[in-house]
C-alpha cells in the first residue's frame, strides 16, 4: 500500500504554498469563519429583544421526519393581545412546550427570548470562533516569525476552546 502513496504525495517547497495561495487560503479561512458570525446577526437580535415581537409560544404538535429530524409547529401569542398566529418552532421543541419567544418579523416562526435564547444563537458563531484560533500561528508560521509562534499557539488553545464551550453550551441551551 505504501507504494501506492508515495505516488499520490506531490512534492513541496519549502514552506506550503506560494504567497498567491496563501493569501487565497487566508481568505478562505476567514470568511469559512466568520460567515457563522454574520448568518448569526439575525438571530441575536431576536433572542435579545432587539427585533420580532415578544410573546408566548405554545407548542403543539412535532413531527418525526425521520433521520432525527422533527417538525415543530405551534401557537405563538403576542403580548400586544393581538390575534394567535400559526407558526413553526425549533425542531428541539417537545409537544406541550411552552415558552418566551419572538416572532420573527416575517412573522413565520418563533425563536426561544432570554438567556436561552441568546445562548442558542450563539452556538453557531461560537464554532466559528473555534476555528479562527489558529489563523494567527499559521500566518506567522508562513511568513517565518519566530518570535510570538509560542503565544499565538497558547492564544489559539485558548481562543479555540472558548469557541468550543460556547458551541456546546449554546448546543445545550437550545435543547433544554
Amino acid at each position: 500500500m505504501t507504494e501506492f502513496l508515495s505516488d499520490l504525495s506531490a512534492p513541496t517547497r519549502g514552506r506550503g504554498p506560494r504567497p498567491s495561495g496563501r493569501i487565497v487560503l487566508v481568505l478562505l479561512w476567514l470568511g469559512i469563519c466568520m460567515l457563522p458570525m454574520v448568518l448569526a446577526i439575525g438571530e441575536l437580535e431576536l433572542a435579545a429583544g432587539r427585533a420580532g415581537t415578544p410573546g408566548t409560544l405554545r407548542v403543539v404538535s412535532c413531527e418525526d421526519l425521520g433521520e432525527g429530524r422533527y417538525d415543530c409547529r405551534g401557537r405563538f401569542t403576542p403580548d400586544s393581545g393581538e390575534a394567535v398566529v400559526e407558526v413553526a418552532a425549533s425542531p428541539d421543541s417537545e409537544a406541550g412546550d411552552v415558552l418566551r419567544a419572538r416572532l420573527t418579523p416575517a412573522g413565520d416562526r418563533a425563536v426561544p427570548a432570554g438567556s436561552r435564547g441568546v445562548l442558542a444563537a450563539l452556538a453557531l458563531p461560537g464554532a466559528g470562533l473555534a476555528g479562527l484560533g489558529f489563523l494567527p500561528y499559521v500566518v506567522m508560521y508562513w511568513l517565518g516569525a519566530r518570535r510570538g509562534r509560542r503565544a499565538a499557539v497558547t492564544g489559539g488553545v485558548l481562543v479555540t476552546a472558548a469557541g468550543g464551550v460556547l458551541t456546546v453550551v449554546g448546543m445545550v441551551a437550545a435543547c433544554s
